[in-house]
């Protein structure tokens, strides 16, 4: 006992000795802490300072020694650039002479180098892995006729204007590429001087690459070079560039920013005491060299400018748009208005008269889209009409498939014209994948044009665009041959095609040329649905189910708007012909609708019923939209079965997985236990022909020409809407479902 309070008393004094001296305890802990802190810091400064004295990285992580001549040399992990890929344009050699120069004076830095011919390269493969290669890309191009590109490079030029002004592809999607751009030209030809170079330059710039360098401009015409000859100014420009590359290879420099002003590239970097005296001589000497290569960007603010601007445009308000587009359209027509005007028409009659009466002109429908359009891909065509070249297109010319009509219809979609005789719409929809960019009216208030003259305009430019991928790489010589004669037309390019007054005349000589008709139409003109005659195929857009959702979604300027919609699908619901429902489905708008859209398939009995997930277009002021309305596939399966189950007419029959489509048919269209969704185009001429021969007194029915439908087309099937004569295409970087039609 007397042994436990011993230790008590002792452990009680320790205690309390400690609690009195606390302060002093307190002290000597904190005055310990502070010590280690101050040796901490000391080391890690003189460590930093030794490397930096000794020339190495500031980490010494993934560092291996080298042997170099017999000693050895200290190299970092980290590798800045990987190489230098040169690519040229060339039509008599001169680009060609230059990327070979260029491509030896790089190898004295050891560094891989690669000289690559446009000609030879596809763009829509390679392109985009530059984005993570840590390569440096320069592009030498010549200005060839008329502005336009060598030979060997109008489909690389091709493929990289129209990704830049194609919102599917992004503002980013060549983010992380590194370029330098020097175009060869002649200035004798001021309009025309040095255009290929510029656009690319631009083009790379809109898709979010980054400069290494101001773009440079060769000169042939000797009396206006700023070096003598074009020879010189290549020399001076090299000299340039391998300084900029060489310091990039160290690190030293930053690419461009991308925020140019007048095509100056400025570049961030800290610099360090010992260096400011000669970085500062350095830095005056590449001005003065970027002030003799100085060229304009007014042309990248013109875009960005005309890109942004996504205001709604009406024809009762046209005046809002118009000072969003007139600092645009008076730079262009200043610059070149015959240029300008040829760039819109084919034909010389419609420049010449354009160029009389240039006012009359822009009271067309053309005049609060032209720039939009112009640098959009599309061919404009007379006052009011266009066309351009589908993705599918392309796509099913290289056997990387073909569209959601190929796999329900059968269309052969290299073979497929997308065109439009009215760039007019009557609604201003949420999804508009043209960001409203069209005029929009409740009536026709324009000129018209023939439908003779649209359509042998939209034949000759459709193939105009066909022949720009004669040589391309991967494109399919028969279909190449074969898509040079047009056997469809999709009247859903954009706009409500039925406004055109000579709708039916347009439909006739379509079908006296063997092409096949998709018509388009937005439910609003019942009237004219009555009227039309026979098409192939006649689509109704049924984008919500219920009143108050499709004033939400469509937007229609019909105050009628419900009543002209209901009046629509009763009128559909008359034609003996094949019709479709087309049923775009946005995520919390109007997929929670099903009883009402079953009671509207009862209303129209359309023969088909498409359901497709909407496509997220971008960002756009016209429309609040965004990657969280775009449902799964999975879903649009699920409301699929889910709106079959309440319409015992119909089954779903085939699935397009790639765009996120599904097909409903009416069990008429199943004969047999085999599906019959696909046309037989041969047959559907002949019908159509003797319904006309006859005046309208023979009729046909759309069982009349249907045609079986293939296994790999049909729901459920392991190719789920993938044609397997062809060959799926992945994206080998970043991903991106840009799916729809």
């Amino acid at each position: 006992l007397n042994v436990s309070m011993d230790m008590w008393n002792f452990s009680y004094t320790c205690l309390v000795s400690l609690w009195l001296h606390r302060f002093y305890i307190y002290s000597v802990v904190a005055f310990g802490i502070s010590v280690w802190i101050i040796i901490q810091l000391f080391t890690t400064k003189t460590k930093k300072k030794g490397e930096k004295s000794n020339g190495s990285p500031a980490s010494l992580e993934g560092i291996k020694d080298k042997l170099v001549n017999g000693y050895a040399t200290l190299q970092a992990k980290e590798v800045y650039v990987a190489g230098v890929k040169i690519f040229y344009g060339s039509q008599t050699g001169t680009a060609k002479k230059f990327a070979t120069g260029l491509a030896e004076a790089v190898i004295s830095f050891n560094l891989p180098v690669e000289v690559i011919s446009m000609g030879d390269y596809d763009p829509d493969d390679c392109l985009a892995e530059e984005t993570t290669s840590r390569n440096i890309c320069v592009f030498l191009v010549a200005t060839y006729t008329d502005g336009q590109p060598p030979e060997s490079a109008a489909w690389f030029c091709k493929w990289l204007g129209e990704a830049a002004n194609d919102f599917r592809f992004g503002k980013t999607y060549l983010k992380g590429l590194r370029y330098a751009v020097f175009g060869l030209g002649n200035s004798v030809y001021v309009d025309h001087y040095n255009t290929v170079g510029r656009n690319i330059d631009r083009w790379l710039w809109m898709l979010g690459a980054s400069r290494i360098m101001t773009r440079a401009e060769g000169d042939c015409n000797v009396a206006q070079s700023k070096h003598g000859s074009i020879e010189s100014d290549f020399e001076a420009w090299k000299a340039k560039f391998l300084t900029w590359l060489q310091a990039l290879c160290r690190g030293e420099k930053k690419p461009c920013s991308g925020k140019c002003k007048k095509g100056k590239c400025k570049s961030s970097r800290k610099q360090s005491k010992e260096s400011s005296d000669h970085e500062h001589r350095a830095s005056e000497h590449e001005n003065t060299e970027a002030e003799e290569f100085e060229t304009s960007s007014e042309e990248e603010a013109d875009a960005e400018e005309a890109g942004g601007t996504n205001a709604v445009v009406d024809v009762e308000d046209l005046g809002n748009i118009m000072s969003h587009m007139k600092k645009a359209k008076v730079l262009l027509l200043e610059r070149d208005p015959a240029c300008a005007f040829r760039r819109v028409f084919s034909r010389s009659c419609d420049v010449e008269m354009a160029l009389r009466r240039p006012s009359d002109w822009f009271l067309n429908m053309f005049s609060p889209v032209l720039i939009y359009f112009l640098f959009s891909g599309y061919k404009l065509i007379g006052s009011h009409s266009g066309v351009k070249l589908c993705r599918w297109t392309k796509s099913m010319l290289r056997g990387r498939g073909g569209c959601y009509k190929h796999t329900f219809y059968g269309i052969e979609s290299h073979r497929c014209m997308e065109a439009t005789p009215s760039l007019a719409c009557a609604n201003k929809c949420v999804f508009c994948w043209r960001h409203h960019t069209n005029p929009v009216g409740t009536e026709w208030r324009w000129k018209m044009d023939q439908p003779e003259m649209i359509l042998q305009e939209a034949i000759e430019n459709h193939q105009n665009m066909i022949k720009q991928f004669k040589g391309v790489s991967g494109v399919k010589a028969d279909r190449f041959e074969e898509a040079m004669t047009a056997k469809h037309c999709a009247l859903s390019l954009v706009g409500e095609p039925i406004m055109y007054p000579e709708i039916n005349r347009f439909v006739k000589l379509l079908h006296q040329h063997s092409i096949s008709s998709f018509l388009v139409t937005n439910a609003q003109f019942p009237d004219e649905i009555r009227n039309l005659e026979p098409v192939t195929q006649l689509y109704v857009s049924v984008d919500a189910s219920t009143k108050e959702s499709l004033k939400r979604i469509d937007r229609p300027l019909f105050k009628d708007f419900w009543q002209r919609f209901l009046d629509s699908l009763k009128a559909l619901s008359e034609k003996q012909q094949r019709t479709v429902y087309r049923l775009t489905l946005v995520k919390a708008w109007n997929v929670d609708e099903l009883k009402a859209y079953a009671d509207l398939i009862a209303l129209g009995k359309p023969d088909f019923v498409e359901v497709k997930g909407v496509t997220y277009c971008g960002e756009s002021s016209a429309s609040n939209l965004t990657m969280a309305n775009v449902p799964w596939h999975e879903e649009v399966v699920r409301f699929v079965q889910e709106l079959a189950d309440l319409v015992p007419d119909y089954e779903i029959a085939c699935e397009h997985e790639h765009s996120n489509c599904l097909l409903m048919a009416h069990k008429k269209f199943k004969v047999d236990g085999e599906w019959c969704t696909w046309i037989n185009y041969g047959r559907f001429q002949e019908l159509v022909r003797e319904h006309e021969r006859s005046g309208g007194a023979k009729t046909f029915t759309a069982a009349d020409y249907a045609a079986r439908t293939p296994r790999w087309a049909l729901f459920g099937s392991r190719e789920r809407g993938f044609d397997p004569l062809d060959v799926r295409y992945q994206r080998k970087n970043k991903a991106r479902d840009i799916s729809g039609c």
